[in-house]
């Protein structure tokens, strides 16, 4: 249940990231509310999951997530170049995130 609690908690970051692009130095009410609702559950959901998932790998993983998940919706929402090194260093960062699960012994 870890697991997936961080991997929601990631998905919240990429959500807390993206809308950053447009909370206009927190003018934006909206997207200021978007902001802070889902860095509010990304870090719960990190707290909660690093009760088991040791913090050093939930961290890793959490942020690994968001960061991917940030330049997938770059990419496919803010015309973001793929070019191939990119594609690949992002694959890099998903073989990395399987590894740490792969290796936390949980």
């Amino acid at each position: 249940m870890a697991w997936i609690l961080l991997i929601i908690g990631g998905c919240f970051e990429i959500g807390f990231t993206t809308c950053l692009r447009y909370v206009d130095g927190f003018r934006n009410l909206p997207w200021t509310a978007g902001f802070l609702v889902s860095v509010t559950l990304s870090m719960g959901l990190l707290e909660v999951a690093s009760r088991t998932i040791p913090m050093g790998t939930a961290y890793a993983v959490w942020g690994g997530i968001g960061a991917l998940g940030t330049v997938l919706v770059g990419i496919a929402w803010f015309g973001e170049p793929a070019t191939l090194p990119r594609l690949l260093l992002i694959l890099g960062v998903v073989l990395c995130i399987a590894g740490l699960k792969l290796t936390s012994g949980h």
